[in-house]
């Protein structure tokens, strides 16, 4: 389950320096929390549905390409 974790969390960061947007940027458009940006690029976190559509949103960008 880890693996998964770390994953999406690597796929997180990369998208979030792809549109050069800070841990804190990204939080403020995605409403929530800069320590749970960070907790999710270190697979630290199990990121609920509601987070992963708020996170498509912020990098206006399908829910699936999340998971490319």
């Amino acid at each position: 389950m880890e693996n998964i974790k770390i994953k999406f969390g690597l796929k997180i960061k990369e998208l979030r320096k792809q549109k050069s947007y800070s841990q804190e940027k990204l939080a403020k458009l995605a409403s929530i929390e800069k320590s749970y940006i960070s907790n999710i690029e270190n697979g630290s976190r199990n990121v609920s549905l509601e987070v992963i559509c708020k996170l498509a949103k912020a990098f206006e960008i399908e829910i699936d390409q999340l998971f490319d």
